[in-house]
């Protein structure tokens, strides 16, 4: 059955991406002044644009007081914004300010440069494929994504 094999192989895909993030968490990456989970929700949402706390946090699977400490320190720094809803005062909006926005392609080079050396070796066939592979997966994800959406 090829829904079968499809499931097979991404869960094994899920855990050689995770043994990948974990050699990439290893690295020796100085995060100062921020905590690593700072930095990530950092990225996270420069990658993202402006989003809801609420959204923010069922997406990361933290509960939103937590995001709010960990925000905390980064809004006072000046480098993540809030916003609450004029329409619904409810809802919170963060964004990455200017200055976080130069922090986060800060550390998102950090981690180019971590993942560069990690396939440093790899043949460049085996690269090309690799990236003929991914553009294609992401390809059909998009496409589940706008489905499930």
């Amino acid at each position: 059955m090829v829904r079968k094999e499809l499931i097979s192989l991404l869960e094994k895909n899920i855990i050689l991406f995770s043994k990948l993030s974990e050699r990439i968490n290893r690295a020796q990456i100085d995060f100062r002044p921020y905590s690593r989970t700072q930095v990530q929700l950092l990225m996270r949402l420069y990658i993202s644009g402006r989003t809801r706390l609420k959204d923010l946090a069922a997406r990361e699977f933290v509960p939103a007081p937590n995001l709010c400490a960990a925000f905390r320190k980064m809004e006072s720094d000046g480098i993540v914004s809030r916003t609450v809803d004029e329409n619904d005062r409810r809802n919170t909006w963060y964004s990455v300010t200017e200055q976080g926005a130069k922090v986060a392609t800060k550390f998102i080079n950090m981690f180019h440069q971590v993942m560069a050396t990690m396939f440093k070796d790899i043949e460049k066939a085996d690269e090309e494929k690799l990236i003929e592979s991914f553009k294609t997966m992401n390809c059909i994800l998009e496409k589940m994504g706008d489905k499930n959406a």
